[in-house]
């Protein structure tokens, strides 16, 4: 196994993921984790504004329309846009462990180029927990959740706390995001877990 594809693997006594008792209920706008995000926020003006469901278990479903702004190669989406997309949808699982945790690893397969006005589906879940390691999977399809393949991505994403965004942050965001009410409950919203 290579590193890349070991880092991705839940160790043999990884667990099974657990829908936490207040997470959303299925079908539930998740929201905005923070307004100005690039992926979900809805006061960022060149954003996404990918917004997620929450699913069965512990899965989400998002839809992204991809604008003419999103484009790499003349009239197809660029990779990278199509990474962030897949990325914000997979840390939109958070939302339903009711933990804080951010992207350790993304890999990311690129099966279909995917033209601009298209709705891109992306359907994610949690596959495994292992301490404050939390392994994913997401995939991305064009014409429906049926439709054919266009993008896949694995992911790890490392739990931590408050802290992290407090101390890394630049204080002017952090200022700002903190006297934000909505900010404030979010944030409130997961201290209640251990």
């Amino acid at each position: 196994m290579t590193g890349t594809t070991a880092a991705l693997t839940p160790p043999a006594d990884a667990i099974a993921p657990v829908r936490h008792a207040d997470a959303p209920a299925p079908g539930e706008l998740l929201g905005a984790h923070y307004g100005h995000c690039f992926g979900c926020g809805d006061q960022q003006p060149h954003g996404l504004h990918l917004q997620a469901r929450a699913g069965d278990g512990v899965r989400v479903s998002a839809e992204f329309t991809v604008q003419a702004a999103h484009q790499g190669a003349p009239g197809l989406a660029h990779g990278g846009i199509l990474a962030t997309a897949l990325d914000e949808t997979l840390g939109s699982l958070n939302w339903l462990l009711r933990v804080i945790a951010v992207t350790g690893r993304l890999e990311t397969d690129f099966v279909r180029p995917v033209p601009v006005d298209t709705v891109l589906h992306l359907e994610a879940e949690v596959t495994a927990v292992h301490g404050r390691k939390i392994y994913s999977r997401a995939v991305g399809r064009i014409g429906g959740p049926e439709g054919p393949v266009a993008v896949r991505a694995k992911a790890l994403f490392i739990e931590v706390k408050v802290e992290h965004f407090t101390q890394n942050g630049r204080p002017e965001e952090i200022r700002a995001a903190m006297d934000d009410p909505d900010q404030i409950r979010r944030v409130r919203a997961f201290e209640v877990n251990p």
